[in-house]
This record gives C-alpha cells, structure tokens and sequence, in this order.
C-alpha cells in the first residue's frame, strides 16, 4: 500500500488560522504583530523566498517590510540596520535572508539580533537553549517538521527517529526537537557507514543533507513516516527533495512531497513565531 501523503500545503493555511486567530485579537488590544525582513544582493532564490513570506504574513495580517540592500553593503552598514530595528517597538521579528555576500560575517551579524526578535531562530542562544528546552524561538523547519507530525498525529514518544544532516538550521535542532518529544534520536550524515542500518531501523526519518534522492525505498523501514526537508533542481530541471520519492512512496506509511510538504509550513512558522513574539512583547501569556 502507498504512503500516506503529508500535505504541507493544507496543514499550513489550517495552522496559519490558528495563528491569524492570536493576531487578531493582538491587534483588538492594539498591537500589530511586525516582521522586518533583511535581503542583501540580488540572489534570484532568496528574493522569491522573501516575497513568499510578506505574502503570508500579509494573509495573516501582519505588518511587514523589507529592507533590499545591495550586494557592496558594508557589514557597518548592515549592523547599523539591524541596531535600528532591534530598538524599534513595532517590529517584533527580523529575519535576515541568507544567504549573505562573502565580505559579511553571517555568524557576527546574526548575533546582532535581538534574541527576543529572532523569528527564524538562528541566533546562538535559540540555537543552544534547544538543549535546555529553553530555546525562545525554535528554528523554522525543524519547527515546521514537529508541527506536521503533531498535525497528523504521528506518535513520536518512544519512537526510533533517525535524522539525516547536521547543519545548525535543520538536523542539529531538528534532533533536539525530537528528543523533547521523548523520540530516540539519532542523528547521521551523508558520510555516515552503512546508512541503511540505522535508517531500517526508523520509525521517524528526516532528511536533510541536499543531496538529491539519495535516500530510496530500499532503504526505509516499512511502514515508516518520512520527512523530506531537501531542495534539488536536477539538471533537466525538476524540483526534487533528498529522498528518492517513487520508491519510498510505495515502502513508507507517511511520505511529504517536494514542493509542497516541509516548505510551506517553515514559512507559516515564521509567522507563529512572529506572533509569538509580539505576545511576549505585550506580556501576552
């Protein structure tokens, strides 16, 4: 029997209700939630990106605006932007697009913004308070993903999670995440040994290592949910994830699709995590 479809797309615009519900009545008490985005250059992927998120948090009714700096900016001049906003009242979120020119320090800037503010949850505290539990706001795609599984119901206490990918936006937090809903985690690379033995053994699999299809129906455990959060154009120019859908699809229980599975809720949770922080500056419990 085929897997069972996660639709990114419709569990997305049900959660962003959700959310539009508490910022609605944020803005009855006369706050209007705010999202200030931060583009540096002209990368045609990140200009996308960027209007697809003020698109939705228009849908929810946030206030958004984008600052495009051009490719030359000098990190003085960045850090005097984000100085700016971090001491504005009326912007509750930035989110600096990645990614930046080389002459930048993305890790020094990214510091810069307020902890309070980091809706897409990148500053080194978020990222090290996931340890704790502790974290203000949690990245947006590893967030995303645990709000799927909730979504569907899919059972993660005393489950096998396997997550493959490392990188500090995704595997690392996304393993954190999983752990504070009582999974056993393991965590992989693509350089890992004999992957196969420890993606069999998944109840719960995230990819996450942008090499295309690289995980295929052989490898996963019947019956398995699978989380694709990989983004690939292959040379004829399809757009394809890091499993290998064909094949998984016809072995798993739950498989997400690419486009349409991870992608639209790590921007809805960009939106969450907006709102919620509009919440905590208004001392909204």
């Amino acid at each position: 029997m085929a897997a069972r479809i996660i639709d990114g797309k419709l569990i997305s615009e049900r959660v962003r209700g959700k959310w539009k519900e508490r910022a609605t009545a944020l803005k009855q008490k006369g706050i209007l939630p705010g999202l200030a985005v931060i583009i540096v250059g002209d990368d045609p992927a990140s200009k996308v990106y960027v209007r697809s998120k003020i698109k939705i948090c228009h849908d929810v009714g946030l206030h958004s605006e984008v600052h495009e700096l051009p490719e030359d900016t000098t990190e003085e001049a960045l850090t005097d932007l984000i100085k700016r906003l971090n001491d504005n009242p009326g912007i509750h979120g930035i989110l600096l697009q990645l990614p930046l020119p080389a002459h930048i320090n993305k890790e020094k800037v990214l510091e810069l913004i307020d902890v309070n503010k980091d809706v897409d949850g990148h500053h080194n505290y978020n990222i090290g308070a996931l340890v704790t539990g502790n974290t203000v706001f949690p990245p947006c795609t590893p967030y995303g993903v645990q709000c799927l599984l909730k979504e569907m119901d899919i059972p993660t206490d005393g489950q096998n999670a396997v997550v493959i990918g490392r990188s500090n936006i995704v595997g690392k937090p996304m393993a954190m995440l999983l752990l504070q809903d009582n999974a056993t985690v393991t965590i992989c690379t693509s350089r890992t040994r004999d992957l196969t033995q420890f993606t069999l053994n998944a109840d719960i699999l995230v990819v996450a290592t942008g090499k295309a299809q690289m995980v295929t129906g052989d490898m996963v455990k019947p019956g398995a949910t699978v989380i694709d959060v990989g983004i690939n154009h292959l040379p004829d120019g399809r757009l394809v994830g890091d499993v290998d859908y064909e094949s998984v699809k016809e072995v798993a229980g739950y498989i997400t699709p690419v486009p349409g599975g991870v992608g639209p809720m790590t921007i809805t949770m960009l939106v969450a995590n907006t709102v919620a922080a509009a919440e905590r500056a208004a001392g909204v419990a």
